[in-house]
């Protein structure tokens, strides 16, 4: 495979494409796929079979479209029709009314939450509004089973031009100077890493490396598996260009074992770059020797930090080692190794293809005096929790929170009000409505007490608990520790028997103090990120909800109405109908009244499971 065919391949594909009158975009990311997109392709084929329309209408099977919450998705091109929440019964009101007689189906056009106004096109939809794609660039474009698709966007011409015009030097200084960070978490320079690796592979003359982390564990977190999903190619072409630029001629992906359709798309990929001369043995028609292998994790949410997930490649425990030598010299059996995680290794071709000017000028800060001097590019989030509208988003940086939450994610669901969102994923600080308009980037997120981390961002209304909240992810966190270190292993242990006994009315006085006392201690001792990070979600609602935390120790009360042993539930007489659906829905029988009259509960007998407040359509029940 040379440039001229990789040409000819992208004409030809793109001939075929515009053959077709209309072609059917149909997201089959993990979200549409459980709500049976893929039963809804099938159902495509039979009808447009029926109606002898499969040489005019293209099916395009996709990767995460990123509108997760109003999945099944699919858009209409050219026309950029975008129809929601699908079944196999549209299909043929779709086919009819807008594919045969040119009248789009409205009732399946998405509704905005709170104007309950249809919007036709996909480009006019607010969630896609302030939204920039460089590593998500493919999105909904190509069927990510099919190499020729990724082939007919331009993709591997990067790579072609880079292994046959660029010296490795070249390269490496390019991506120094887009100033693109780590997207895994720790937001290390990019090029400053290539650098080290090359340097050392020049002192010692040893074999280098390049892996992939496509070990995702974060809760809420969803963004490098959806990228894999979408566009395998791009994480295979960074990786091409990463190892040319170090001088690797082995890679790896570490991927979650839990991901089935990221792995099933990135083995094909893989085969059919091989079997296009893409990867192998000199690829693309040049000297350079260059495959990658597929490494399956077991689950632990440790093996995402670089040190655990060698060891576990390595066949070895997946436990973390200090960093006092680098893995840039001493990573993957001992040798120089580049490990970057799949969001990265997606935006390496784009950087190489339009240059490091221009990447750079995206974002915030100055990088061109220091490689940490900014944060560069866009950022991918899944946005979860408490928002209307759930989903993958690809924002640049320095955008705030408050455009992410609201423009984007069309705010808080119900009209509740706005708790605080967790950047980061479990590691990640807690911020409050006060910091709405704070930019997301590495260093504003760092210096208000939370973090980038690999993308996660989890929204929370009035009804959380910051308590509660905080025991979730320090028991999560407990869970997964290697335990290999003290600090970690013992000061997450004891957080979460402190934050237990508060969630029970049983804190004192001197508990906060502890909790703040335990989480600096693990943040300057613990081994691995993991312990060093650990202790942001107490350390970060401590600052900003302290009142909630005091409430829980003095007042003996959770403001939240969350933790149970400091609630009754309680029927307010003025508002009770008497519709009996409580009585009916209560797990335990504890509500009493007959039909139109006012209702109440056996406080002996209720188990605090606030089913009756739930179901309750009157706003009746009241937590004290």
């Amino acid at each position: 495979m040379n440039l001229k065919q990789l040409e000819t391949i992208k004409q030809q594909s793109q001939k075929k494409f515009d053959s077709y009158k209309a072609s059917l975009h149909v997201c089959t990311g993990t979200a549409c796929v459980a709500n049976h997109s893929f039963s809804l392709i099938e159902t495509l084929k039979k009808e447009l079979k029926k109606r002898d329309l499969e040489k005019e209408i293209l099916i395009v099977p996709t990767g995460c479209n990123g509108f997760c919450e109003q999945g099944p998705i699919m858009v209409v091109q050219p026309d950029g029709i975008f129809y929601q929440k699908l079944n196999e019964k549209d299909i043929g009101d779709i086919i009819e009314q807008h594919l045969i007689n040119g009248k789009p189906v409205k009732r399946l056009f998405y509704k905005h939450p709170t104007k309950k106004t249809p919007i036709e096109q996909m480009k006019d939809i607010p969630f896609f509004g302030k939204q920039q794609l460089l590593a998500m660039r493919h999105r909904g474009q190509i069927d990510p089973e099919q190499i020729n698709d990724y082939i007919r966007m331009g993709g591997y011409q990067t790579a072609y031009n880079v292994l046959s015009k660029k010296k490795a030097e070249e390269v490496i200084q390019t991506v120094t100077k887009s100033g693109i960070r780590g997207r895994g978490g720790g937001g290390f320079p990019t090029g400053l890493k290539w650098n080290s690796c090359r340097d050392a592979v020049k002192k010692t003359g040893n074999i280098p490396y390049v892996i992939c982390n496509a070990d995702e564990g974060d809760p809420g977190c969803f963004a490098d598996r959806s990228i894999i999903e979408a566009d395998p190619h791009s994480v295979i072409e960074g990786l091409i260009i990463g190892a040319y630029a170090i001088g690797a001629h082995e890679g790896f992906v570490y991927i979650r074992k839990e991901y089935p359709l990221a792995l099933k798309r990135l083995q094909k990929a893989i085969q059919q770059a091989r079997d296009q001369n893409i990867l192998g043995k000199n690829i693309l028609e040049t000297n350079f020797d260059f495959d990658i292998t597929i490494h399956r994790g077991a689950g632990a949410f440790v093996c995402g930090e670089s040190t655990a997930l060698m060891a576990s490649l390595e066949g070895k425990p997946g436990e973390p080692h200090a960093k006092y030598v680098h893995s840039t010299e001493q990573g993957y059996k001992n040798m120089p190794t580049v490990l970057n995680n799949v969001e990265t290794w997606a935006n390496v071709p784009l950087i190489l293809q339009k240059g490091s000017d221009w990447f750079a000028n995206i974002g915030t800060g100055d990088v061109t005096d220091n490689a940490w001097g900014g944060s560069t590019g866009t950022k991918v989030f899944s946005l979860v929790g408490d928002v209307r509208n759930t989903g993958l988003v690809e924002v640049p940086m320095g955008i705030t929170l408050r455009e992410i939450i609201y423009d984007i994610g069309g705010g808080i669901p119900k009209d509740k009000k706005f708790k605080g969102v967790q950047t980061g994923g479990p590691s990640g600080g807690v911020l409050p409505e006060s910091k709405l308009d704070l930019p997301v980037d590495f260093d504003s997120l760092s210096d208000a007490g939370s973090m980038m981390g690999s993308g996660g961002m989890v929204v929370m209304d009035e009804d959380t608990c910051m308590v509660q909240l905080a025991k979730y992810f320090i028991d999560f966190l407990k869970e997964e520790s290697c335990g290999k270190c003290t600090p970690c292993r013992e000061g997450l242990t004891a957080m979460s028997e402190i934050l237990a006994k508060i969630s029970e009315g049983k804190g004192t006085d001197e508990d906060i103090a502890l909790l703040e006392e335990y989480g600096e201690t693990m943040k300057v001792a613990s081994l691995c990120g993991l312990g060093q990070t650990a202790a942001n979600p107490v350390l970060s609602t401590i600052t900003y909800f302290r009142d909630e935390y005091e409430a829980h120790i003095k007042d003996k009360t959770c403001p939240a109405g969350q933790c149970k042993p400091l609630v009754t539930y309680i029927i307010d007489p003025e508002k009770c109908t008497g519709c009996t659906l409580c009585a009916r829905n209560c797990p335990t029988n504890c509500i009493t009244g007959e039909a139109k009259q006012v209702h109440r509960i056996n406080q002996d007998e209720c188990i605090k499971c606030g089913t009756c407040k739930t179901v309750c359509n009157f706003d009746a029940v009241e937590v004290n």
